[in-house]
């Protein structure tokens, strides 16, 4: 299929150019280890000709009524829709998920751009009661030109969310994409230009992610950083932003836990879980993965759960009946490769999976490790691949203590029929978002974010069109016998 592939350019300014940078990007299919792609980086200038266009565009966009923004913006997602199945076919040479899965992932994004169409309509401000003959306004404003990160597991709805609030709230957006995932992140763009997106409010680069973050970063056009990814790049960019004063939103790894209760529903929550594990072959940030199982459940709850693995199929993306494709390269397929060894060197009980599929592609068995010690790197780091960690308890003191134990707070999920257990798991698990008896915890309508060094800031719901605004007070006082 290398010849339905596109050759990737960068969009400056409404044009669709070949980056001007000497040194070429790779694209690899990860299901055949076939080259799909070589293209030029983006050059210092060819950001610079982004920034002056980012700001020119800000200029245009900020002045548009926020209904006409919004008209726009519903045609970007009625677009994206339309042409779902295309953008997943090439999500699904990208990153190797299955083609199915891959256009969720595009009408996730769908859903986002159309929520923020909608909701920057009500980006509202108030009037602050003040003394006699004065009027304090609160307003919100765009903050900006916005420079935007987005990661290779996400090369669709990541980068719709990120646009669809950025330009919800007026502001212009550079997107620096990723290189893993290039073709697929470009027919997103391209819905949003068709759209009648103007020239300038989106630009979209690939290269050197350090040049690319310092000279953004640096550049006083860029008033914003939004960044999704991992935790060690998330605290990198960050120290670049906080050199120059400037707000960011990071929405960074997880490691979540999962605590099922005595008095769960054993076999929902493991057909829940087994589903939700394996999308995307376990490269999610908010992928279930620290499996606490009360004790008493913990042998029926791991014999259902493996029942649902060992009927999981991997394969290409276009292969019939497949649900887990490859993990993104083989850099990826070593390092969860390395946590599962170390996890049974430890003394972990592999009860399926562990090791990889063939030797073309980066495919790797569905996982389930048991009774895993504490000293296994893969309870401490976050294993970003098809593995599951399940491990009985007998006292939820004892649980709640490991679970909030690691720097991580993204996510987390319980599975109780008590309300009492839900309400005291909810206040006193440390994270951003936690799911109750299921797992969709993150939709158009919901913020979503992290704590701990998971990340600040929240995308999604009214919280995400505000991120990209600031806050304007404008006090005024009438004088007697002015007009």
């Amino acid at each position: 299929m290398a010849n339905t592939y596109p050759e990737i350019r960068l969009l400056i300014n409404g044009t669709w150019q070949a980056g001007s940078g000497r040194t070429l990007c790779q694209v690899f299919n990860p299901a055949t280890d076939e080259l799909l792609a070589e293209f030029p980086q983006a050059s210092s200038d060819d950001l610079d000709r982004c920034l002056t266009a980012a700001r020119q565009g800000l200029q245009r966009w900020r002045n548009t009524a926020p209904i006409m923004r919004g008209d726009i913006l519903q045609k970007a997602a009625a677009l994206l829709r339309e042409r779902a199945s295309e953008i997943a076919h090439l999500a699904a040479l990208d990153e190797g998920q299955p083609f199915d899965e891959a256009i969720t992932y595009v009408l996730r994004g769908a859903d986002m751009v159309e929520w923020d169409a909608a909701e920057g309509r009500r980006v509202y401000g108030r009037i602050i009661p003040s003394e006699a003959n004065t009027q304090v306004l609160a307003t919100r404003e765009p903050i900006g030109v916005v420079a935007a990160f987005t990661p290779w597991n996400g090369p669709t709805f990541t980068p719709c969310r990120k646009i669809g609030s950025a330009l919800a709230a007026g502001c212009s957006i550079i997107i620096k994409g990723a290189e893993e995932a290039p073709a697929s992140t470009m027919a997103v763009v391209q819905a949003f230009m068709d759209a009648g997106v103007p020239d300038g409010v989106i630009n979209l680069v690939y290269g050197d992610p350090e040049q690319i973050s310092s000279q953004l970063i640096a550049s006083p056009i860029v008033r914003f950083v939004s960044f999704t990814g991992s935790i060690a790049v998330g605290k990198h960019l960050a120290q670049k932003a906080a050199a120059h004063m400037k707000p960011c939103l990071m929405e960074l790894g997880g490691h979540a836990p999962v605590i099922v209760c005595a008095d769960a529903d054993v076999e929902d929550a493991a057909k829940k879980l087994a589903f939700v594990k394996y999308r995307n072959a376990g490269q999610a940030c908010l992928c279930p993965s620290r499996f606490w199982i009360d004790q008493t459940l913990y042998p029926r709850f791991s014999e259902l759960f493996l029942s649902h693995v060992e009927k999981i199929r991997v394969g290409g993306a276009f292969e019939e009946g497949v649900s887990m494709g490859p993990v993104a390269n083989h850099k990826r397929l070593s390092a969860v490769q390395s946590l599962v060894d170390d996890a049974l060197s430890c003394g972990a009980t592999l009860l399926t999976g562990g090791r990889r599929i063939g030797d073309q592609g980066c495919f790797l068995q569905p996982t389930v490790l048991a009774h895993v010690p504490e000293q296994a790197r893969v309870l401490s780091e976050e294993p970003f691949g098809p593995v599951a960690i399940l491990n009985p308890f007998d006292d939820l003191d004892q649980v709640i203590a490991q679970a909030n134990a690691l720097p991580y707070g993204l996510a987390a999920y319980v599975f109780t029929r008590s309300a009492a257990t839900a309400n005291r798991l909810s206040r006193e698990l440390e994270c951003g978002t936690i799911g109750i008896n299921h797992l969709v915890v993150s939709t158009s309508g919901v913020p979503f974010g992290g704590v701990k060094e998971s990340g600040y800031g929240r995308e999604g719901g009214i919280e995400g069109v505000l991120s990209y605004t600031v806050t304007k007070t404008v006090s005024q006082m009438f004088m007697e016998g002015c007009p």
